[in-house]
């Protein structure tokens, strides 16, 4: 059942929600994102998103783009896609030194088979190389809605062991969902993290603005089924959301949440451009002027 909370009052709890947000973006979508850029708050935590089709020579100079323009690069290190250690020590030094990146979200890629000695995110983290590198802040990925390939059991044992690993290296850990379109799977997660044996600070993934084929492909893409659901048996909704709208409404219901309960969790926002970076930035430029 969904949760529904009355339209928010205090401008404050969403200013709050949005402080310090982050946005994920394309190493291809990065050459062209000057002016989208500087819609941003100088330091922007940007993720830099390695799709199948990405190389690390893009990966860096998107990085390099980024730091330039005043941004504080996060790129996504894909463990499954390194063929050995020696090629992922070479590209978080190249990282360091061209980029000053010290903050990366370690994923283990949806390759069926590694190309190296990486299966997990976990082996990467427990190898002591990020630490050697200069990584300083760690960021694993966790699911509202489940994983359409992993058991929730697994997903959470899994989530609570790379936590574990990045504390016992002496790095700081985050979390970062997978976008979702509705507030009650997003807050059980939040109490479920923070009852467990290993909290970390939760940054919520969010759709920004974008077409309804574009969120349907990522939607099915990503296995963000049940609120999808949800959306299309509330009509009137859906039609705003799909026909590109934003995603206010579900960002001020997670700020009402974490209003009502300080410690829940809830660490901000963290946007999907979709491709759509000067969108975004529009969109987030605008809430953050009218709630402030």
């Amino acid at each position: 059942m969904d949760q529904h909370f009355p339209p928010i009052d205090a401008a404050h709890a969403m200013a709050e929600m949005l402080r310090g947000f982050s946005i994920e973006v394309t190493p291809g979508a990065v050459g062209s994102a000057g002016s989208a850029l500087a819609l941003l708050p100088a330091g922007t935590e940007t993720f830099i998103a390695y799709l199948p089709t990405s190389t690390p020579d893009q990966l860096v100079s998107a990085a390099e783009l980024l730091q330039r323009a005043g941004m504080t690069p996060v790129p996504h290190i894909v463990a499954r896609s390194f063929a050995s250690a020696v090629e992922l020590d070479r590209l978080l030094g190249r990282l360091g030194d061209r980029a000053g990146v010290t903050r990366v979200l370690i994923i283990a890629g949806d390759r069926d088979a590694a190309a190296g000695p990486y299966e997990s995110s976990l082996q990467i983290i427990r190898s002591g190389i990020l630490e050697k590198s200069g990584i300083r802040n760690v960021y694993v990925s966790c699911y509202p809605e489940g994983h359409p390939r992993i058991a929730n059991d697994r997903l959470r044992e899994a989530r609570v062991g790379k936590l574990a690993a990045i504390k016992h290296a002496g790095l700081e850990g985050g979390l970062v969902s997978q976008f979702c379109f509705e507030a009650s799977p997003i807050i059980a997660l939040a109490r479920g993290i923070r009852s467990g044996p290993c909290p970390a600070p939760y940054r919520v993934g969010v759709a920004g603005p974008a077409t309804s084929a574009t969120l349907l492909k990522y939607a099915m893409m990503c296995g963000v089924g049940a609120s999808m659901r949800a959306l299309r048996e509330r009509q009137s909704l859906t039609r705003n959301l799909l026909g590109g709208a934003t995603p206010e409404l579900l960002i001020e219901q997670l700020a009402r949440a974490r209003n009502d309960e300080p410690d829940i969790g809830l660490d901000g926002v963290h946007f999907f451009t979709f491709g759509a970076l000067a969108k975004t930035a529009e969109l987030i430029a605008s809430m953050t002027k009218r709630k402030s």
